[in-house]
Formats: structure tokens, C-alpha cells, sequence
């Protein structure tokens, strides 16, 4: 199975704009052969801690906008995983959806979120593809070994983690190295594949971001690493059949 982590640059409230560069980015996935791409959180309408602004942007998955967007994506081989602000009623969730085939297939809400006013997901599917199944923690998830390993205990040799680790400089080069560290105990704690899709860029209020995307391997070796400060995309073949996995080890903190 091939895999693709597509660090890209943070845009906000572009939603007709993000959907075209992930019409462009699935189409050259798809002519490279990539079976599943990952992008980062909340990429679809830009990342915020702030409840109002996380509130104001979020979408539902019945949402015609949303899924007349989808829809324009490629429907080739390639299956989607692309972080965003859900609706559900009168609940937000920092979420990812998965899609394949020019529509939504399923959904994983982040269930430790940082955000503010963002509800905690309670479920941990698990999708397969191709002769593997792969589930998704989305950032601060990784603190908690008990959402990799949920994930592993349901036949995951993947874990898919969506970040956005735009910070106030200082904390953006603290963390910056810590981020792919906890990729590292993540999948040395799970026994599976980890590949993590980050932001790079900044925004009005002075955050940044370096970009953390990295695969790692069961062992916790970084097999691929973005390059800081710029758009990459990383790219890596699978073997032909998932891991054997164990669970012998804490994960490490990150950033907050």
C-alpha cells in the first residue's frame, strides 16, 4: 500500500480554495499510484482554539456546500483523509473525514480536543484498504496510548495522525522536535505504521508553524521526514502485509 503525508501551507475561512488544491493534490495521488493521503487538521477551514471562530466555520457532513465539494474531488483509487471543523446539531467536533470515490465514507471526531467548545469523540473506527486497516488519532490524541492502541486492538497496522501544530513562536520551537518524538513512542507502543500530515505557514496573530509530517515505522524509525518551514509532500510504500503489534509503551506529551 502506497501512503502520502501532504504538509501544506494553513489557509483560513478559504474553504473554495482549500477544495480546489485537494481537487489538484488527489489528482497527482492518484497518478502516482497513492493509496491513501493524508492532510493535516482542520486544513479544510483553517485551525483555531477560539469557540465563536471554530463554531462559525464548522460544516455537517449532510452539508450541500460540503458535499458538492467532495464530490468535485477525483474519484480514482486514491482514498482521503482530510481534517475539519464538524457540525452535529448543536455540537462541534475537531474531526476528520475520510473519503474515497468523490464521497464521505466515514468520520473519526478528535477525542481529546484542545479546542475550545469542541465536544470529545467517544468512537474509534477502523477502515480497511487494500490488505490493511488503518484508523485515526488526530494530535493531542497521541498523549494518550489508550487511543493508538484501541486502534491496533481492531487490526490497524496504520495510524493516521492529523496535526496542526501552529503555536506562539517559542512553543513552536519547542515542540517542533518533541512532535515527531511522539510519532516515534506512538508507533514503538502500538507495533503499527504512523504517518502524521502538518501545517506549515502562520496567521494573523503571529503563530507558526515549522511543519512536523513524518512516517514512521513499527520500530520508531523515521522512514520520512518533511522538509521545516515548507510545503512537502512524503511518500512511502508499505510492505505487503501489516505488522505484528504489541502495547509495552507509554506515549510521549505534546504540544499544547
Amino acid at each position: 500500500m502506497r501512503i502520502a503525508a501532504f504538509q501544506r501551507l494553513a489557509l483560513f475561512d478559504s474553504v473554495d480554495k482549500v477544495g480546489k488544491l485537494l481537487a489538484r493534490d488527489l489528482a497527482w495521488a492518484d497518478a502516482q499510484g497513492i493509496d491513501l493521503a493524508l492532510f493535516p487538521e482542520c486544513y479544510l477551514q483553517g485551525h483555531s482554539y477560539n469557540e465563536a471562530i471554530a463554531r462559525r466555520r464548522a460544516l455537517s457532513l449532510d452539508d450541500p456546500a460540503l458535499i458538492a465539494l467532495v464530490d468535485r474531488f477525483p474519484q480514482g483509487r486514491t482514498t482521503a483523509i482530510i481534517g475539519f471543523f464538524e457540525r452535529r446539531g448543536e455540537a462541534i467536533y475537531n474531526s476528520a473525514m475520510v473519503v474515497r470515490t468523490g464521497r464521505i465514507v466515514g468520520v473519526y471526531a478528535k477525542a481529546h480536543p484542545l479546542e475550545s467548545g469542541c465536544t470529545p469523540g467517544t468512537d474509534f473506527p477502523v477502515w480497511p484498504l487494500a490488505d490493511w486497516r488503518f484508523g485515526i488519532n488526530i494530535c493531542a490524541d497521541l498523549r494518550y496510548p489508550y487511543t493508538a492502541s484501541r486502534l491496533a486492538r481492531k487490526g490497524a497496522g496504520l495510524i493516521c495522525n492529523p496535526v496542526n501544530l501552529m503555536l506562539r513562536p517559542h512553543k513552536a520551537e519547542k515542540w517542533h522536535k518533541p512532535g515527531i518524538s511522539s510519532l516515534q513512542t506512538c508507533a514503538r507502543h502500538s507495533g503499527c505504521w504512523v504517518i502524521s500530515a502538518d501545517v506549515v505557514g502562520g496567521n494573523d496573530d503571529g503563530w507558526l508553524s515549522y511543519g512536523s509530517s513524518a512516517i514512521v515505522d513499527p520500530n520508531g524509525v523515521v522512514v520520512a521526514k518533511a522538509k521545516p518551514h515548507s510545503e512537502d509532500i512524503l511518500v512511502v510504500d508499505l510492505p505487503d502485509q501489516p505488522p505484528e503489534r504489541g502495547f509495552n509503551r507509554k506515549a510521549s506529551m505534546i504540544a499544547t
